[in-house]
């Protein structure tokens, strides 16, 4: 039988022999992504190893169910080998002549710990923490890759993994699938944004710049989705005030330097991290905040605001009342943004969305990615009405 060959197997087979660490896989739906690494994981088991360890790992491991099982049952037979997912039975690990393959969910890091191998897959990488790529890579002895679709513009993956030199990257769209169907193909196709797909309600351009051309792209219902990023905060700005969202342990409290010029609003983080008590709190704005400059907290944390009162700081709280979110939101949006670049604020423009129900769009925001915005709304909203 001859076989079509993946243009990612290929790349993963070169990257292999040529000895790099590892692989990237960015790219579209459909285009061989995880078939070409399924391929590779065959001819490793077929070709290269007899007794070796390969980890695969996703999200959770329900996640597999819905995913690789199909693809497993639908590749390994292709090659001769019997699929160990035939009877749709949960299983956590398989064997293909000596070699073990070991489904992982990303869920929980301490199962990384300690546990090593020779090989080792992320599939739908952008869904996987850090922490357990970093677990995985320490413990592993031989060869390693990931695959994505670019589903948004600011990631880890890109900022720590793509820009390394011992990691093989590779992009690929639908385009470059030797196996796709034409109900798939036209299904893709119907995201671009051409007059005909415009008129019968399928075009999409995050759809299509994500899932078709394989590009970087803010998600859907991004709050803020036009900002100009910036090296430094400018000089001569007609009005500066400082805004903090208060966390604790388990999220950052923050500061932010909120400059207004005209309609230009420029924003720059000043702290970012987690306060337990007032104790850590009142340094961290000590340290951000000017002598006599005037710091608007937020006032669910009215303890923290009365501490820095005592300690000789302008701590004053936000006035809250319903409707005070999308408000603040309104009036952010009244401003041309400019961001002063830092991993932080990548991240929370990158991920900052509003609700969806259902598939319904709801004009209040998720309650995450927002601690650095948080900041900037309850500044504008007590200075800038």
């Amino acid at each position: 039988m001859k076989r079509k060959i993946s243009p990612n197997f290929l790349h993963l087979l070169h990257a292999f022999k040529l000895g790099y660490s590892g692989a990237i896989l960015e790219g579209s739906a459909r285009s061989t992504k995880t078939w070409g690494s399924i391929d590779f994981i065959i001819w490793l088991c077929t070709k290269r190893e007899t007794n070796a360890t390969i980890k695969i790992i996703k999200e959770t491991y329900n996640s597999f169910k819905t995913t690789l099982y199909e693809d497993f049952n639908r590749r390994l037979p292709m090659y001769g080998i019997r699929s160990p997912f035939q009877n749709r039975q949960e299983i956590s690990q398989f064997y293909i002549f000596g070699n073990t393959i070991h489904l992982l969910g990303a869920d929980n890091e301490s199962k990384f710990h300690g546990s090593s191998c020779d090989y080792f897959f992320v599939n739908e990488w952008l869904d996987v923490p850090q922490a357990v790529v970093d677990q995985a890579e320490m413990r592993c002895r031989k060869f390693w890759w990931g695959d994505y679709n670019p589903k948004t513009t600011d990631h880890y993956v890109y900022d720590k993994f793509c820009t390394r030199k011992d990691m093989a990257f590779k992009k690929t769209t639908f385009l470059d699938n030797p196996y796709i169907s034409a109900a798939e193909r036209r299904k893709i196709l119907s995201y671009q944004p051409t007059q005909a797909n415009i008129d019968q309600g399928t075009a999409d351009d995050y759809m299509w710049a994500v899932y078709g051309l394989g590009l970087r792209s803010a998600p859907e219902g991004l709050i803020f989705q036009h900002v100009t990023w910036l090296q430094e905060f400018p000089t001569g700005i007609e009005r500066i005030y400082y805004g903090s969202d208060i966390g604790k342990t388990n999220s950052p409290s923050t500061v932010v330097k909120v400059g207004v010029n005209g309609d230009n609003l420029y924003l720059q983080k000043l702290a970012y991290e987690p306060t337990p008590s007032p104790n850590e709190y009142i340094p961290l704005v000590r340290a951000a905040v000017p002598t006599q400059g005037l710091c608007w907290a937020d006032s669910a944390e009215p303890g923290y605001i009365a501490d820095c009162r005592r300690a000789g700081l302008m701590v004053l709280g936000v006035r809250k009342f319903p409707g005070a979110i999308t408000y603040g939101i309104s009036l952010l949006k009244k401003y041309k943004i400019h961001i002063i670049d830092c991993p932080e604020w990548r991240k929370e423009q990158a991920n900052y969305k509003y609700r969806e129900i259902h598939g319904i769009k709801l004009d209040e925001p998720v309650d995450e990615f927002n601690h650095l915005w948080d900041a900037a709304r309850y500044a504008v909203m007590s200075n800038c009405r």
